[in-house]
């Protein structure tokens, strides 16, 4: 179970780092409107940066 979590982890994360860390400041931007204006941003924040503390354990 442990093993399949942090796998999951791994995968919102590499995720994360596609869209937000590798991109520039227009395109972060975008998703964060995009994000704010669906309501989206409340669950998607969290999950990404506990998936982000999880992968890096």
């Amino acid at each position: 179970m442990a093993g399949r979590i942090k796998r999951i982890a791994r995968g919102i994360d590499s995720i994360t780092k596609a869209v937000w860390d590798d991109s520039g400041i227009f395109m972060k931007l975008i998703v964060l409107v995009i994000l704010i204006v669906t309501a989206a941003a409340l669950p998607v924040i969290p999950i990404a940066i506990i998936a982000r503390y999880i992968a890096n354990r």
